[in-house]
């Protein structure tokens, strides 16, 4: 029995410098055009058989403009960044710079008071795992970048550091597919077709 998984990447709802801990502001207009721009090529996922985000109102917003109608999911939720939610990473650096420095260092530790990298990545990894599967069951997720890297390191068994290596863009899709323990990710780009002499 198979499943396949497709995260939806939120629309930002700020530029990169301005990016916040556990953001909760809504999307801004750059990221309403965004998603008015995409939703033509990412429509077809609606149709998946289970449509979720996370509770974050930008992952709401976007899967709602998207046409996805989906369901919030607690589990999909941002990483617990304790007393620097809200703050940008430069924010919490010019106020507990020693502090950042060992939780970009050790991703067992949590010296903001909130969830280790390592314990975000296995809570959504036991999201993942914890999906219903039926053979050939498509799923969509509407999700914050960082729970997506999140679950990409689970997928791929990657230590946590690789965390920090992975760059998921606003509204980029990516797929796994499989079933508890056992995950692969997936491609789906065109294939490109032999040139005929």
């Amino acid at each position: 029995m198979s499943l396949r998984v497709t995260f939806v990447a939120a629309a930002r709802s700020s530029l990169p410098p301005a990016e916040r801990f556990e953001d909760d502001r809504p999307l801004d207009q750059a990221g309403w055009g965004e998603v008015e721009r995409v939703a033509p090529q990412l429509l077809p996922l609606a149709a998946a058989d289970l449509r979720y985000c996370s509770p974050a109102p930008r992952s709401r917003a976007t899967g709602e403009g998207l046409g996805y109608a989906p369901l919030v999911q607690l589990g999909l939720r941002d990483c617990d960044m304790g007393r620097w939610r809200g703050l940008t990473l430069g924010e919490a650096m010019a106020r507990e710079p020693e502090a950042v420095d060992a939780w970009l260092t050790d991703p067992r530790t949590a010296p903001h008071g909130g969830e280790s990298l390592v314990d975000f990545v296995s809570r959504i990894g036991g999201w993942l795992d914890t999906r219903p599967v039926e053979d050939g069951c498509r799923v969509v997720a509407v999700a914050e970048p960082s729970v997506i890297r999140a679950a990409l390191v689970y997928v791929l068994k990657a230590p946590p550091s690789t965390y920090w290596n992975i760059d998921v863009r606003p509204l980029s899709t990516t797929s796994v597919t499989g079933r508890a323990g056992r995950w692969n990710l997936r491609f789906d780009g065109a294939s490109a077709q032999r040139s005929r002499a």
